[in-house]
């Protein structure tokens, strides 16, 4: 098994929307780097839920990859701003994995305390300019991420 982090803005689609939804396809990732990371994804992979441009930013439960990655269907959509011409259905550009809902945490996990945890060093969250909306996390950190999350205040 493997362990990720996948990010979205709170205000487009957070973990109570999820919660709600059950299970989405992550579609409109529009970054080689992502795709890539999504594409070693596998059903049953743990996911760290972080809402970004919130208050606070931070990881605010737990979803699963639901389904072996396929073609998102958004780049097909020609009234999508993620539309993308050079995308055919036998050559996509663009992939996805459905993602579905495990927890929301009893508090945000924010980034100011997962910057200031010496345990979870080495997390690509904390680097400076880190943008990206699906990156791996190491066991260790997504088990200690779990615990402060599940943490009573």
């Amino acid at each position: 098994m493997n362990y990720w982090l996948i990010k979205s803005e709170a205000e487009m689609y957070s973990i109570d929307d999820l919660e709600r939804d059950k299970i989405i396809s992550w579609e409109e990732i529009r970054n080689y780097q992502a795709r890539n990371y999504m594409r070693q994804m596998k059903t049953g992979d743990l996911l760290l839920f972080y809402h970004s441009m919130s208050n606070p930013t931070g990881v605010a439960g737990i979803a699963k990859v639901a389904s072996p990655i396929h073609a998102d269907q958004s780049q097909f959509d020609t009234a999508s701003e993620y539309f993308d011409p050079k995308a055919t259905s036998d050559s996509p550009i663009w992939e996805c994995v459905d993602v579905q809902f495990v927890e929301k945490f009893a508090h945000t996990v924010s980034l100011e305390s997962i910057k200031a945890d010496a345990l979870l060093d080495g997390m690509l969250v904390r680097a400076r300019g880190s943008r990206l909306s699906v990156q791996p996390v190491s066991h260790a950190h997504f088990e200690h991420i779990v615990g402060l999350g599940q943490k009573k205040n």
